[in-house]
């Protein structure tokens, strides 16, 4: 399993590649150029409002479970992990640096782990009841999407193997999954807080790319892209969007030139979102130079000999 991490980033970029072989860089230089400042405002407002409702989500699992998490602590890491997901391959390594990083903090990292997976696990299910509400009004769009929904079947008999191969650690999850249940309408609040905000920025990509398609028929497709985007074979959330949002866009007559236009627009202003999470790198970078720098101010007389 050591080369699953550079399978899934390959299988991102072939992905890619053919999206370019296909409509050439046509689409992608029209999803730059119609990138300007009121979208890349609205979407850093949307991003803020997103960010803070997947936070305090996180924050409600992470104290059910009995861990300590301060809003503005949870706001921050979150952001870091954001931006760390859109730089990194898989599109994940973000989130298991907030796991690990709150897990040592609160002194459990069985339970900091435990607090991110269900936190992501209750945004993904929030999304998915959402899809099932949507998508079978339109039978026509799943139909013509059932070749890109073969990797989706093929990953969920992967996880629901290794769930019986890891079926303890399972256990246990879900015990405490029980736990968290509790506080499910808080829960499924801010996960539909946070579902309408990446809607939102969907649709300003979509403004922006220069389509005045209505809502009600953006609306399943955009559903959709976000639905595929939890797929692990990405680089920074790029490669199934873009496929299944051309092919989706394509299907509901609108294009799907405009629609891998639409995607590569949403993924542009998604990094824009996150960089605020950069600048918390960089805050936390420059607290912990100044304490290693006197770390080795006190070593010095030691290690020389002067120290007691």
């Amino acid at each position: 399993m050591k080369f699953w991490p550079w399978l899934r980033v390959l299988a991102a970029l072939a992905i890619l590649g053919g999206l370019l072989w296909w409509h050439s860089t046509s689409a992608f230089v029209a999803a730059l150029k119609a990138v300007d400042g009121p979208s890349i405002a609205a979407a850093l407002l949307v991003g803020l409002l997103s960010t803070v409702c997947a936070a305090a989500r996180w924050r409600l699992i992470a104290r059910r479970l009995g861990l300590p998490l301060p809003l503005r602590d949870a706001v921050t890491a979150y952001y870091r992990a954001l931006f760390l997901n859109a730089v990194l391959p898989a599109g994940v390594l973000g989130d298991v640096h907030r796991a690990v990083s709150h897990g040592h903090r609160s002194g459990d990292l069985g339970r900091g782990v435990r607090a991110v997976v269900l936190e992501r696990a209750a945004g993904q299910t929030v999304l998915v009841l959402a899809c099932l509400a949507v998508l079978p009004a339109r039978p026509s769009l799943l139909a013509s999407l059932k070749p890109a929904l073969i990797p989706a079947v093929l990953l969920l008999s992967l996880l629901a193997a290794l769930a019986r191969w890891r079926h303890r650690a399972v256990a246990a999850a879900f015990a405490e999954a029980r736990g968290v249940l509790a506080a499910w309408p808080g829960i499924t609040a801010l996960s539909a807080a946070a579902l309408v905000g990446h809607l939102a920025l969907f649709v300003v990509a979509a403004r922006a790319a220069g389509s005045h398609a209505p809502l009600t028929e953006l609306l399943p497709l955009l559903l959709l892209a976000l639905l595929v985007m939890g797929l692990p074979i990405n680089v920074g959330g790029w490669g199934p969007r873009e496929a299944v949002t051309a092919l989706a866009f394509g299907a509901a007559g609108l294009g799907s030139a405009a629609g891998l236009t639409i995607s590569v627009v949403y993924g542009v202003l998604t990094f824009v979102s996150a960089l605020p999470g950069a600048l918390t790198l960089l805050v936390e970078h420059r607290e912990a130079v100044p304490e290693r720098t006197d770390e080795v101010r006190e070593r010095i007389p030691a290690l020389a000999g002067g120290g007691q």
